[in-house]
C-alpha cells in the first residue's frame, strides 16, 4: 500500500484541475471566439457569474444554444448534465473529507 503523504500532492492536483479547468477552458474560449459570448449573452455580468460559480452550465450552454432557436428540445438535457457536474464540483470535496474523518 502506498504512504498517504505520496498521494497528497496527486490529490491536490486533480482537484485543483477540476475546479480550475473549466474556468480556463471557458476563458480560452472567450479569447478564440469573442463573438459568441457577446450573442449568447446581453451582458458582461451573467458570463462572469457563470464563469465563476457554474462554467460546466456555462460551457453546456455555449455549446447548445443557437441565435435561431435559442434552447430548445434535448438541449435541456445537456443544460442539466451542466447543473450536475457544477453542483457535484462542489459538494464532492465534503463528501471526499466526510469519509476520511470518519475513516480515522
Amino acid at each position: 500500500m502506498l504512504p498517504l503523504v505520496n498521494l497528497l500532492p496527486m490529490c491536490c492536483m486533480i482537484t485543483s484541475l477540476f475546479l480550475f479547468g473549466p474556468r480556463i477552458a471557458v476563458f480560452v474560449w472567450w479569447l478564440v471566439n469573442p463573438a459568441r459570448f457577446s450573442i449568447a449573452f446581453d451582458t458582461w455580468l451573467i458570463p462572469l457569474v457563470f464563469g465563476v460559480f457554474a462554467p460546466f452550465t456555462m460551457i453546456a450552454y455555449l455549446i447548445v444554444w443557437s441565435p435561431v432557436n435559442g434552447i430548445a428540445g434535448l438541449d435541456w438535457l445537456w443544460l442539466g448534465i451542466g447543473i450536475f457536474l457544477d453542483i457535484s464540483s462542489y459538494t464532492g470535496g465534503g463528501l471526499g473529507r466526510r469519509r476520511k474523518f470518519r475513516s480515522c
